[in-house]
């Protein structure tokens, strides 16, 4: 038997995606070195270590900087900052959008989503309280609709803020608020969980009760536990034996 481990205050949960329902580096790690790659054959320039500076990944390491695109940029924005990585290896505008538009993918978000808790576990234990679940992310819309399918959440998933909706992305408060309308709760009802300081910025600038950090993602335990309330090594600890 399970029991849930959360303030009865709280009427909302607001969960970030990668790093903290799902492995951040299964999802984003292989896919930046495999862009790298499809991007020099395309362009017939070396240029993964100009890449991977751009967005924050150390290839030796596999670390991501917390506060850098690959971590906390919309796909969006990655795709433009692909771009600009090839104008300043020295293709002309349009050679450089060519060979964007050839080697340019987004990662599976079926194949690639590894959860880092019971989700299905946690979601259910959550609604069973009567805590509503929301989910606050960079990545956009429809591979994040096809991960929550995929992992049998989608249904217990009451509201979504995606990178590509069109409002200001984290550490803005405004994907939490947006939430909040949806569901009809005041910020200060429910909690923001994530693994990066943007997550946490953006739950205390939008109000949130309870601002919580895990461990599992990209985010310095160290910076995570001087700014959030509560510091956890994933959300599987949310529920104990």
């Amino acid at each position: 038997m399970t029991q849930l481990h959360i303030p009865a205050n709280l009427q909302a949960i607001v969960f970030d995606k990668d790093g903290t329902l799902i492995d951040f580096d299964a999802m984003w790690g292989g896919w930046i070195t495999t862009l790298a790659r499809r991007l020099e054959a395309a362009a017939y320039v070396a240029l993964a270590p100009r890449l991977y500076a751009a967005v924050g990944f150390d290839p030796a390491t596999g670390h991501v900087n917390p506060t850098a695109p690959l971590a906390i940029g919309t796909m969006t924005e990655l795709r433009d900052l692909a771009a600009e990585v090839l104008r300043a290896a020295g293709l002309p505008a349009p050679s450089a959008a060519a060979a964007i538009e050839a080697a340019w993918y987004v990662p599976d978000p079926v194949a690639l989503a590894k959860p880092l808790a019971d989700l299905p576990g946690l979601f259910g234990a959550l609604r069973a309280r009567g805590v509503r679940i929301a989910i606050a992310t960079t990545d956009d819309r429809a591979p994040t609709e096809a991960t929550l399918a995929a992992l049998g959440i989608a249904g217990m998933v009451d509201a979504l803020a995606c990178g590509d909706d069109g409002h200001p992305i984290k550490p803005a408060p405004d994907a939490i608020l947006k939430i909040c309308r949806l569901i009809g709760l005041a910020p200060a009802s429910a909690a923001m969980i994530g693994d990066t300081l943007a997550d946490i910025r953006m739950g205390r600038a939008a109000g949130a009760g309870l601002v919580i950090g895990v461990r599992s993602g990209v985010g310095a335990p160290a910076s995570l536990e001087a700014e959030a309330d509560l510091v956890l090594p994933s959300i599987a600890a949310l529920l104990e034996a």
